[in-house]
């Protein structure tokens, strides 16, 4: 097995035990989300010129999804039967490589939701819950925005991408999750990130390493 199928099958386990842990388990951890912005030089078609936010589950393993690939398929195609694709109005986005038949919701909620969900930023949370997912589908007036699978990395696996120095890292913000358009995301965060300066290796492994401190951004 090679070192990115270990990866992505340890992220993948991570993610499908958040969905059938108890309700409360994620939610109640402090809001982590980052971005990560490919670098020009980054080698892995999945994720070239991405913007993938991530959060960091329980285990250290890290899990996000890729914000800024809208994909052609149609909703109804990835559903279960019975829940209304029609009340979804935006692209499906491509999550990343890692189950990619799996639908991934990320959304906000005022509320900590009934069920297992990850906690990113004030009042947004991403979950493979099928019961999120049919509760958002079936509730027109919901923000949120669909994923077909989602990118992960194994604890420590990031890291080490971070001294291939493949990795900007911003804080995440909902108005760029949400934002009517992707186009131009990742040019936009890429100038911001390079314009922090220097701080490439070490920034992305600081923040990492002080990823569970409280964050309402």
């Amino acid at each position: 097995m090679s070192g990115h199928e270990r990866m992505w099958r340890a992220a993948a386990l991570a993610f499908v035990l958040a969905a059938g842990a108890p309700a409360f388990a994620q939610q109640a951890l402090p809001a982590n989300g980052l971005f990560l912005i490919a670098k020009p030089s980054m080698s892995d078609p999945n994720f070239t010129k991405t913007v993938v936010l991530v959060t960091q589950a329980e285990d250290a393993s890290t899990v996000g999804v890729i914000i800024n690939r809208p994909i052609t398929i149609p909703l109804s195609q990835l559903l279960p039967p019975g829940l209304p694709a029609q009340n979804y109005r935006d692209p499906v986005f491509f999550g990343g490589p890692v189950m990619v038949q799996v639908i991934v919701a990320l959304f906000r909620s005022d509320t900590v939701p009934a069920a297992a969900a990850f906690h990113v930023l004030k009042n947004v949370y991403l979950t493979m819950h099928p019961d999120n997912i049919a509760q958002l589908i079936g509730e027109p007036a919901a923000q949120y925005r669909l994923y077909a699978g989602f990118s992960g990395w194994a604890p420590r696996q990031l890291e080490s991408e971070f001294t291939r120095d493949d990795w900007y890292v911003l804080p995440a913000d909902a108005a760029m999750l949400f934002r009517k358009s992707s186009d131009g995301l990742w040019e936009e965060l890429l100038q911001r990130a390079a314009g922090r300066g220097p701080r490439t290796r070490d920034s992305g492994v600081t923040m990492l390493a002080t990823w569970h401190a409280p964050c309402d951004c």
